[in-house]
């Protein structure tokens, strides 16, 4: 008996449906491209300080105890359900069980003990280190259940443990998480072109819902144009951080791709050396603030995306203060400032990364500060430049960059921070918020940091950046907002 007959009426019957109209089914696409436009120094969320490592592997290849949700919300991550003592001081979490990472090694109480043990020892070099500071002793109850103990309450411990920083790691793999990241995310590590792309594809043995797509693939494209040039020729499916406003009506004008216009935790800062003379001095850095039009920056750098902001905090928050006020633009206001401080002539070093809204927003400070008599003399820096430079050498007088870290305002109580103001009022406020867990009360201390740094002018607050994105009008599930610097996959897929 031979099966040819068989095929041949296979092929027959085919024919015939394909002349009545019918037409063979198409495969589903499974695979993304997103575009960015900066490239991670690597891959480790807890050993980085970049926004761009998070951008890639948050929730994608690694996760915490608990994580954002697309609204900003704390979700229960590798941690199914916790129990809060009623003094605050213990947290008993209960996790996942049969959850494992990408490598194959099981996940456990003794991954979670380890990585909170790490990011809080005294070498650590986590970017966020503060996040872990009240932090006692962790403890293995069993396999399943970690019970984390606390010097003092902190109203705000599950929502550190959001983090990017704060994921949980393996013993076995952390030191190898800068190139070869092993989480325990529905997506795993396949490969990095550096200068190019990484590319993660899906964990089959993922313990939550599957994803819908097999692959995704970051590609870095610097330059604005060429970021236009990629969209519109297809080669990539999204940009959710897209950094040529200008071209997005062009975009909504066709039908292929939709605009998605969202808000972001980036407070975007003139950070002022604090410590550096003549800006140790208030008075000068008053003359700073009110030399500057920050509508003048929004619509010249930013056409027109972004919000005003007079302090270091997110106006979606419902603890926010209008603060601008107190800093509005008003040049005669700040030559008499500097008149007070007896500064003229003065040149400042303006060191600038890469984001357009840098760059752009640099030369129009720039003319700003021209006006009061100030002299900014730009120097353009790649972002391993700034990490290095500004961020770890403090070898700057101002710098323009956008802190997207969610509700970071904390980091105005660091002592070693790149902008040097450590006031130990502000401090006060800090702790006295740790220790309080009524919200009015919360709300009302958040309120006074804001205040504080406003009246001291630590920096020149600019606006809070827009998160303006270009995809493909058939890809569902990307985020409109950025509670967290994250590109989060686990709920993308393409329309049927």
């Amino acid at each position: 008996m031979t099966k040819y007959p068989m095929a041949a009426a296979a092929v027959s019957m085919l024919a015939l449906g394909l002349g009545l109209g019918m037409t063979p089914a198409v495969a589903a696409k499974m695979d993304v491209s997103i575009g960015m436009q900066l490239e991670p120094p690597n891959l480790d969320p807890t050993g980085g300080a970049a926004a761009a490592i998070d951008e890639v592997v948050y929730a994608n290849v690694f996760e915490g105890l608990t994580r954002f949700g697309p609204d900003g919300a704390i979700l229960p991550g590798l941690a199914e359900s916790w129990e809060i003592s009623e003094d605050g001081l213990s947290y008993t979490f209960k996790l996942r069980e049969g959850a494992s990472f990408h490598d194959g090694s099981a996940f456990d109480a003794e991954d979670v003990k380890f990585s909170l043990d790490r990011a809080r020892a005294e070498d650590s070099t986590n970017a966020q280190k503060a996040l872990f500071a009240d932090i006692s002793s962790v403890e293995v109850v069993d396999p399943a259940t970690v019970k984390v103990m606390l010097a003092k309450p902190n109203g705000s411990f599950l929502f550190n443990m959001a983090w990017g920083d704060a994921v949980i790691v393996a013993t076995e793999s952390a030191d190898g998480n800068a190139a070869n990241p092993v989480g325990t995310g529905p997506f795993k590590f396949s490969e990095w072109a550096k200068g190019d792309r990484v590319e993660l594809e899906r964990y089959a043995d993922y313990w939550g819902e599957a994803v819908k797509l097999d692959q995704v693939t970051f590609k870095f494209i610097s330059d604005p144009t060429a970021a236009f040039a990629a969209m519109m020729a297809g080669d990539l499916d999204a940009f959710p951080a897209f950094p040529a406003p200008e071209n997005l009506t062009q975009f909504e004008a066709d039908p292929r791709f939709e605009v998605i216009i969202g808000s972001s935790e980036g407070e975007t800062i003139l950070a002022m050396n604090n410590k550096k003379p003549p800006l140790d001095n208030i008075k000068v850095r008053q003359a700073i603030t009110h030399a500057i039009d920050r509508q003048a920056i929004i619509d010249g750098a930013m056409f027109g995306y972004g919000t005003p902001i007079g302090t270091h905090f997110a106006p979606h928050n419902p603890a926010y203060v209008d603060l601008t006020g107190q800093s509005a633009h008003d040049p005669e206001k700040s030559r008499a400032l500097l008149a007070e401080a007896g500064v003229s002539d003065l040149t400042l070093a303006l060191k600038l990364p890469p984001p357009s809204y840098a760059r752009r927003g640099g030369e129009i400070i720039a003319a700003q500060l021209r006006e009061v008599g100030i002299t900014a003399e730009i120097t353009n820096v790649e972002w391993a430049q700034w990490l290095e430079d500004v961020f770890k050498a403090k070898n700057f007088d101002l710098t323009i960059v956008s802190h997207t870290e969610p509700m970071d305002i904390g980091i105005y109580g660091r002592d070693d921070y790149y902008f040097q103001y450590g006031d130990a009022d502000f401090k006060a406020i800090m702790a006295d918020l740790a220790n309080a867990t009524d919200p009015d009360a919360r709300t009302e201390l958040m309120q006074a940091a804001q205040k504080k740094i406003a009246d001291d002018a630590v920096n020149a607050y600019l606006f809070q950046l827009a998160r303006t994105g270009v995809a493909n009008a058939k890809l569902k599930g990307l985020w409109p907002n950025s509670p967290t610097q994250a590109n989060d996959m686990t709920g993308v897929s393409w329309e049927e």
